[in-house]
């Protein structure tokens, strides 16, 4: 899952093949402008203020806050293009980022950059036979991927449910989705990386890095299994491939889906719902995940987002959603469903259960995605792991601010989303994704149309996170209940001593123990720091 949106929370969803790839790589696994062909390289299309595409190219992005204005923006389609477009703001002294599919929750892209490599020309998604893996670039959306390898191979990766969100950040960030309890996190199944990133000379080459135990370049593709956009250089292309495979035939070398979707979903009125029900939902749905999140649990393809938008103030109060989805060829999966329905409402009245749904694969992921305007918006994002369910404390402090009068804001929301499973099988330091034995996700989210508005809507979300986690300073500090939070839903907030009283750094709640070695990978790979933002990773000392 990508994140939420106005519209989606509203709604209830959060929830040909060939071997020639564009460019090369060198014995050394390195690619220079003309290391190719020989010759020069075309240049990528450069969009200045002044061309009337680069207005377009400024509201290419979800969050409506900010208003990204480079200088110019790169186009590139090939690797060297972007070896090219680097080399030449290094060259200039300005600033450059990066976007793949437009949908980071901060103003990490276009905050004073001078130049946006904007990544959306290069989309390829095909089989690599040379290194027996499956290669995405990095302007690839998520549906682009799904669809593509599921009609190509009938294999998938264990991607998010907003089909625009790019592979680029997505994928490196530390992916998840509806099958990560199944199948594990995206970052699992990384097996190399192509990176453009720029020496201490100012420099810049590309680099293949993969996950082989002698790769001299391994340091690099594991800081790219969960250390967040934006760190070390250009992500150009992914390679997928599940761990331990062999062989060459691509539909044995990635999992595959379950070819058949069981869906429902519950929908309660706020007009129903007590204090004492709310609180006896909110338990019921942790309880469960709690008993049901181990590896192997016959409920491991279940993925059930509870979305509850704040009360409305007029006569309607509006009303709140569970969805879930789960394998539908197994062969009791209509009374695991029904069971975990029971369950989840057991002591909560007034519920509506519409009725279950089944689909192919790749529909009901068409079908559950986002579209592009559903994912738009002036929005705020704050998250958090849950390796046991919320506290008493907690849930009574969610009801407080969900069904408060103080504040006139469009819409807020808290989701909670299923997890864990056999992303817990992977040792925290594997990857650089340490959260390994959460069970749940969390999202706190406000979204508001006035601009005017801003301001008021942060302070509310932040008043209300930071009494979530007042017992630890205002953050979800890692503890028996809470496990930090999740660098693609970056928040800036960690940063301000004004909200995180906790003593606890902003990275150690991203990174755990993993930030040291992400610094000493920072150190070797981009020892100028070309590539920064707000919350990147910080050169050592």
């Amino acid at each position: 899952m990508s994140g939420p949106t106005r519209r989606g929370f509203l709604t209830g969803t959060a929830v040909i093949g060939g071997t020639a790839l564009i460019g090369g790589v060198t014995a050394a696994n390195t690619v220079t402008a003309a290391s190719v062909t020989g010759q020069s390289v075309p240049d990528s299309a450069v969009i200045p203020a002044s061309d009337p595409r680069y207005e377009d190219l400024v509201l290419r992005r979800t969050n409506e806050r900010f208003f990204p204005r480079p200088q110019h923006f790169r186009l590139p389609s090939t690797t060297e293009q972007v070896v090219r477009a680097v080399n030449d703001a290094v060259r200039a002294g300005k600033r450059i980022t990066v976007r793949s599919g437009g949908h980071c929750y901060e103003n990490f892209v276009g905050d004073a950059a001078e130049v946006i490599l904007d990544m959306s020309a290069m989309r390829e998604v095909t089989f690599d036979r040379h290194r027996k893996a499956f290669m995405i670039e990095s302007g690839a959306t998520l549906w682009e991927v799904f669809q593509r390898l599921y009609l190509g191979w009938s294999v998938t990766i264990p991607g998010g449910q907003c089909g625009t969100v790019g592979a680029g950040g997505h994928i490196q960030g530390g992916g998840y989705g509806a099958l990560s309890r199944l199948l594990g996190s995206v970052v699992d199944y990384l097996y190399a990386v192509e990176v453009v990133v720029v020496d201490r000379a100012g420099r810049a080459r590309a680099v293949v890095a993969t996950r082989e135990p002698d790769d001299e370049n391994r340091d690099l593709w594991w800081a790219h299994t969960g250390g967040g956009g934006g760190n070390f250089g250009v992500v150009t292309r992914y390679w997928m491939r599940s761990p331990g495979a062999t062989g060459d035939d691509p539909a044995h070398l990635l999992p595959k889906p379950p070819a058949v979707t069981l869906s429902g979903r519950v929908i309660w009125s706020w007009r129903d719902i007590t204090e004492k029900s709310f609180q006896r939902l909110l338990r019921n749905y942790g309880e469960w995940h709690e008993r049901n999140s181990a590896p192997g649990s016959r409920y491991a393809s279940l993925f059930s987002p509870l979305l509850i938008p704040r009360r409305n103030k007029g006569a309607d109060p509006g009303g709140f959603t569970m969805v879930a989805t789960m394998d539908g060829t197994l062969p009791d999966a209509d009374a695991l469903l029904r069971d975990y329905f029971a369950a989840v409402t057991d002591g909560v009245p007034a519920t509506v259960k519409l009725t279950t749904n089944r689909l192919p694969w790749l529909t009901a992921v068409r079908a559950e995605s986002l579209s592009e305007s559903e994912q738009s918006g002036m929005h705020k994002l704050k998250a958090a792991y849950l390796r046991k369910r919320f506290t008493d404390d907690q849930i009574a402090t969610a009801y407080k601010y969900l069904t408060s009068t103080d504040h006139n804001n469009e819409l807020a929301v808290l989701g909670l989303l299923s997890y864990g499973g056999k992303v817990n099988t992977v040792a925290p330091d594997a990857t650089a994704l340490p959260q390994r034995d959460s069970i749940m996700k969390v999202i706190y989210t406000v979204s508001w149309a006035d601009p005017s508005a801003e301001q008021a809507n942060l302070d509310w979300l932040r008043r209300w996170y930071s009494e979530m986690y007042r017992d630890t300073g205002g953050m979800p500090v890692p503890n028996g209940v809470n496990d930090g939070s999740y660098i693609n839903y970056a928040d800036t907030d960690t940063l301000d001593p004004k909200w995180n009283k906790s003593g606890v750094p902003w990275h150690t709640l991203y990174y755990k123990d993993n930030y040291a070695k992400l610094q000493q990978v920072k150190a070797r790979w981009d020892p100028r720091d070309v590539f920064h933002h707000a919350m990147s990773v910080k050169l050592p000392g």
